[in-house]
């Protein structure tokens, strides 16, 4: 089985975002789902989970964002709208 970048999605509870994206994008993504659902035996998650996940990984290993990251100083926390 193919090995995907992307491994087990936390469901927490998220800020909300509202993008649009291109159709095939918004395919690829429904296809990326049902394969990480095959990989991991769970149930197939809709876009809206796993874009996070994706997101975060690109950031974690994009190594020119992490020498940025690591010169600027830290950002004060978000604060959760009520």
């Amino acid at each position: 089985m193919t090995k995907l970048k992307l491994g087990h999605v936390e469901t927490d509870k998220a800020i909300r975002v509202s993008i649009k994206l291109p159709p095939t994008v918004y395919r690829n993504l429904l296809a990326y789902a049902e394969a990480l659902a095959a990989a991991h035996h769970q149930e197939v998650l809709k876009p809206d989970k796993i874009i996070p996940a994706m997101v975060e990984q690109f950031m974690a290993t994009d190594r020119g964002f992490a020498k940025v990251r690591n010169q600027t100083p830290a950002a004060p926390p978000l604060q959760q709208p009520s």
